[in-house]
């Protein structure tokens, strides 16, 4: 049976608000690093492009303001507010230290945003993640050596570690140790279940979350009847997931959570629901966890922009990764000769605002480099040609580079500007 990647979970800045995203310095890299505010949106990029052949204006491409001073100011002030694990660990205690009746809104989002990062809640959805939450317990023991679950007791609760380390010793004489973020107890069914094994803690303070075996069922049973799976020739190959982001009813709608790659690179081009508007930038983003070439999408790309109802939806995704990520075009020769071929594409079906745009975005987008070329002789070929000069009333570009030659294994490439 096919089995689905396991971390293909998406996340979203309706779930997430501070995605934790490494801002590398302008003097390091030269690529936009995509966050909730320094990537394009395709309203943004797009709203220069609505009409084809008029006059429009396309200078708006946004230009990710990732080393402006004021930015990195309040990132500053950011880090310092949340990066204090210790901080962090308090509001998160207080929050568990409530009766599950007491657990506000706020609580519940506090205590997501910690549990998501814990194995044992790392292949659940984002609302069976939020309802464990609202009824999860707290425990503390305090020293090292106590007996959590004797062998062939009654189980009624499924346990995750918060801090310390536990150890089960079974009765073949084997024994495991669980630490921060594992889990043991039930599993979610309503069946009477037993302790194959001793359960006891290894080290003084161990604290654990603990959600009776009841609400465990019902929550995990309930995700079920909330997700919508899609198979293709018997095989599951995408799960949605049924989400609600306002409780007036008007936002919801079907959400991707898990999907084979080759579904997830089909989804591109297909509408995508209210609930989930950005999901080319988080595909564009996450893709190389679990592609192994840029290049499956690239040629995925070229072959729909063959298909007329197709063309501009193909256009608007690779606009976006050209804006976003552009480093995954100029450090990569063959993803360098896709970009090519496209704008040759979008020549031959004369998109020019397209074309404009594309070139804007490059430009804009492209690092300097120094190139240095050794001739053997005078009279040696370059191996290049140029296009340009003050005749011309424009700069001169690099219009054609020969494959394989020395030119362009020192790295000049069409299109750049001398």
């Amino acid at each position: 049976h096919f089995q689905l990647p396991a971390d293909l979970t998406k996340m979203h800045l309706t779930d997430n608000p501070h995605p934790q995203v490494t801002h590398v310095p302008s003097s390091q890299s030269g690529c936009s690093i995509a966050s909730d505010s320094g990537s394009s949106s395709l309203s943004d990029i797009y709203q220069a492009t609505e009409s084809e052949m008029g006059d429009v204006d396309l200078t708006g491409l946004p230009e990710a303001p990732v080393d402006s001073e004021d930015e990195e100011e309040e990132e500053d002030e950011d880090i310092d507010r949340t990066s204090d694990p210790l901080l962090g660990r308090d509001v998160v205690r207080e929050c568990l230290e409530k009766e599950p009746a007491d657990k506000t809104d706020d609580d519940i989002e506090q205590l997501l945003e910690f549990m998501h990062q814990l194995p044992a809640f790392a292949n659940m959805t984002m609302s069976v993640r939020r309802e464990l939450c609202s009824v999860m317990i707290f425990e503390v023991v305090e020293q090292a050596g106590a007996i959590i679950l004797e062998d062939g007791q009654e189980l009624d609760s499924w346990y995750v570690i918060l801090n310390g380390t536990v150890e089960i010793n079974y009765p073949d004489g084997k024994s495991e140790s669980l630490c921060m973020g594992n889990s043991f107890g039930i599993t979610p069914s309503l069946d009477k279940q037993y302790m194959n094994g001793v359960v006891r803690t290894k080290v003084d303070d161990c604290q654990f979350v603990c959600i009776a075996q009841q609400d465990y069922w019902r929550i995990l049973n309930h995700v079920e009847k909330n997700t919508h799976k899609v198979e293709e020739e018997g095989e599951i190959v995408m799960v949605k997931e049924h989400r609600e982001l306002d409780r007036s009813g008007t936002r919801k709608g079907h959400i991707v959570i898990k999907a084979t790659p080759e579904r997830l690179i089909m989804h591109l081009i297909e509408e995508h629901s209210i609930v989930d508007p950005t999901y080319i930038e988080d595909f564009l983003l996450t893709y190389r966890t679990f592609l192994t070439s840029p290049l499956e999408v690239g040629n995925k790309l070229l072959e729909w922009f063959t298909v007329d109802s197709l063309r501009d939806k193909v256009t608007r995704v690779v606009l976006l990764w050209v804006n976003n990520h552009f480093n995954d075009f100029e450090g990569d020769p063959a993803m360098t000769r896709f970009l090519e071929e496209f704008e040759k594409n979008l020549e031959d079906t004369k998109m020019k605002g397209h074309l404009r745009l594309l070139n804007i975005a490059c430009a804009a987008k492209a690092k300097w480099r120094q190139i240095t070329l050794q001739k053997s002789s005078r009279d040696s070929p370059l191996f290049f040609s140029l296009l340009g000069g003050s005749d011309k009333g424009f700069g001169i570009f690099v219009e054609t580079v020969e494959m394989g030659s020395k030119a362009a294994e020192a790295g000049l490439k069409r299109g750049d500007q001398v």
